[in-house]
């Protein structure tokens, strides 16, 4: 009996003992709490995260009055670090959709807790993807030429391309992820209007919160219009870093032209995303106290999705290297071997390292459900999968089919702080968001208390 009831302790969604009034208190105290007794690691947090955005915006300046001069790119390496954050952005932004819309159509319970600062993470990492296209046109000033609008000098933008393809995925991706986060928020910011204290409080949670008085019509037309909308952004998932996988499949430079890249690409994406989810996750349940709602089932089964999309990007690597090898192609076979032997081996086989060795130890429980082993693997993750992107964007393009055009390529200080600097501006999102709304969605939450009391009840009965 003792050993069926540490399962079902350590199985259970929602830690037992939650009150609708508690679960009330404990999620709306970081946002309702007066400032100054905000949690000291908040202030500690927020601070880092305004020094790394200042100096995003320093970078920014000096790229627009300098140009692109101050960055590494050179030729044949015209697409470096903007290119390669990206596409490391973008993927982080992907774990979010999947547990707020996917697992949400199946029916999966334990995405309820984590669901809405995943969402949040989705707008903050595609608001910084978003950034890089256009410091990387030369002229960002001009970024609207991407745009179809209708002018009299005909600007409009070759279709055929992938880049402007993707000008119409990262903007549809972001304007149904933020839709669907907000449609999701309104009875948890009815919640805070009612126990808001301070007028100018109540007065912008009311207005946000969109007239919500709990009505059977409200929640009629908020369940419907929630899950269709979560139906709208499950394909995003797959369409979204397909579309981006595209800049790289459709052309011709050996490393690139794979038809590997759209579910390569896809499975990369959750892979880093769920490691971000990890390491956004597992601080916050710790600064809030929110151990009994995030609990050890949602890191468990967030690392295990994190084992299974490490193993197809693992396979994908596999594939590329016997595509290379199998095509009898000179260069695709040149193409692996600099890979594996070259001026940046370093970075191959510490993407490796990290990406594939770094998640076998996910394969036992006792690790899936250690907060400080999944931090360290999932920042292990996050590093490798930006490596991978440095592997196949800049690498790729230092080795094409003349060898009188090779050139390595060298990253400058203004590459880095500019990659510091988007981090900075993600996490200062991300604190603002902790401090201002809801990390959890309550209103969901508390449809598990009793369905996860009875379910476990009736578990332990037998």
């Amino acid at each position: 009996m003792a050993t069926t009831s540490k399962r079902i302790e350590t199985d259970r969604v929602i830690a037992p003992g939650q009150t609708y009034g508690s679960l009330d208190d404990l999620i709306t105290k970081p946002v309702l709490t007066p400032l100054l007794k905000t949690p000291l690691g908040w202030f500690l947090g927020f601070g880092f995260s305004l020094a790394l955005l200042m100096l995003f915006m320093v970078t920014v300046y000096v790229l627009i009055t300098t140009g692109m001069g101050i960055f590494g790119n050179n030729q044949p390496v015209a697409w470096a670090f903007p290119i390669i954050n990206l596409v490391w952005w973008i993927g982080i932004g992907h774990a979010g959709t999947m547990i707020s819309a996917i697992l949400l159509l199946v029916r999966q319970d334990w995405r309820t807790s984590i669901n809405r600062f995943a969402e949040a993470m989705t707008l903050f990492a595609v608001a910084c993807a978003g950034l890089f296209p256009i410091l990387h046109l030369g002229r960002p000033w001009v970024f609207y030429w991407l745009m179809p609008y209708p002018n009299t000098m005909d600007l409009w933008p070759q279709f055929r391309s992938p880049l402007a393809w993707d000008v119409f995925a990262i903007t549809a991706y972001a304007s149904v992820s933020a839709l669907f986060w907000f449609i999701g928020l309104l009875p948890d910011l009815a919640t805070l209007r009612d126990r808001a204290q301070h007028p100018v409080a109540r007065l912008i949670y009311g207005a946000l919160s969109l007239g919500w008085r709990g009505s059977a019509k409200h929640w009629q037309r908020y369940t419907r219009a929630y899950l269709l909308l979560a139906a709208l952004a499950a394909p995003l998932v797959v369409s979204v870093h397909t579309t981006i996988s595209f800049d790289f499949a459709v052309t011709q430079v050996p490393g690139w032209n794979n038809t590997i890249m759209p579910p390569y690409f896809v499975a990369g994406a959750l892979f880093a995303g769920f490691a971000m989810v990890l390491i956004l996750a597992i601080p916050l349940r710790k600064m809030f106290g929110f151990e009994g709602l995030i609990t050890l089932k949602h890191l468990d089964n967030s690392a295990k999705v994190m084992l299974a999309t490490g193993l197809f990007v693992a396979y994908g690597y596999l594939i590329e290297l016997f595509i290379g090898w199998y095509s009898g192609t000179e260069f695709e076979r040149y193409m692996v071997l600099n890979r594996l032997f070259g001026d940046y081996t370093w970075a191959f086989w510490t993407l490796i390292a990290f990406n594939v060795l770094a998640i076998q130890p996910l394969w036992f429980k006792s690790v899936r459900q250690t907060p400080w082993a999944l931090f360290v693997i999932a920042i292990l993750v996050s590093i490798g999968m930006w490596l991978e992107r440095f592997v196949i964007i800049s690498v790729s393009l230092t080795r094409d089919f003349m060898p009188s055009a090779w050139h390595n390529y060298q990253p400058t200080t203004w590459d880095f702080t500019l990659f510091l600097g988007s981090i900075g501006l993600f996490l200062t999102l991300w604190f603002l968001f902790l401090r201002f709304l809801p990390a959890i969605a309550t209103a969901e939450v508390k449809e598990l208390i009793h369905h996860d009391a009875v379910h476990h009840a009736k578990e332990a009965k037998s």
